[in-house]
């Protein structure tokens, strides 16, 4: 299943500049742009630039930026589930994985994070997938932003909230492993029951837990 990637944008104004929230993204565009130091959440900067562009160059990847002139201060990304993780097990065509968002630390507290997913779910395409994200409260900045977990997980579910994405229940061991962990979802308007009944076959493989 291909869909399109329609571009949108949206203009964000702050007292010393405007940020561009745009995309998806194109690869070629992509590696063209500068990558702001301080996105250091899940790699290096340089590392986590080169997997962006990889990213693109999916068939089902998109990659939406935050941009100050040729400068990326913020992303987040679309990209079937990972081959080793439950989620990909159905091999459900319409199944895609939020799999990270960040936003340079000081871009934030201008709603970046928000209008990210905003601008995600402008494009009509969005309406074929079911999308998840898996909420691990080791990969939460808890130290830049003095939050503790609970306080944090509140500002993640929120931000989520913006782009249609609310809490599941499921049985997977990591998510389950800790009561801050949680799985997100958003189900498109022309997903048919069969592949949420699927889904739900994916959150609770524990019978008992239905």
């Amino acid at each position: 299943m291909k869909h399109p990637k329609t571009y949108n944008a949206k203009e964000i104004k702050t007292p010393n500049e405007s940020i561009l929230i745009e995309g998806p993204i194109p690869q070629d565009k992509l590696a063209s742009y500068n990558f702001h130091d301080g996105l250091v959440a899940f790699r290096q900067p340089k590392q986590q630039h080169k997997a962006l562009v990889e990213i693109a160059g999916l068939p089902e990847g998109r990659i939406i930026i935050a941009r100050v002139h040729d400068m990326i201060v913020g992303y987040v990304t679309y990209l079937y589930p990972d081959p080793l993780e439950r989620w990909s097990e159905g091999n459900m065509k319409e199944l895609i994985e939020l799999g990270a968002i960040e936003v340079a630390p000081e871009f934030r507290g201008y709603s970046v994070g928000k209008n990210l997913l905003r601008v995600s779910m402008m494009d009509d395409a969005m309406e074929d997938y079911i999308i998840i994200t898996t909420e691990y409260y080791w990969h939460w900045d808890l130290k830049g932003s003095g939050l503790n977990v609970w306080e944090y997980r509140k500002v993640m579910e929120k931000m989520m909230n913006a782009g249609g994405l609310e809490w599941y229940a499921t049985d997977e061991p990591e998510i389950s492993s800790h009561p801050a962990n949680c799985l997100m979802a958003r189900i498109g308007k022309r997903i048919e029951p069969e592949s949420i009944q699927q889904f739900d076959r994916l959150r609770f493989q524990n019978r008992f837990m239905y």
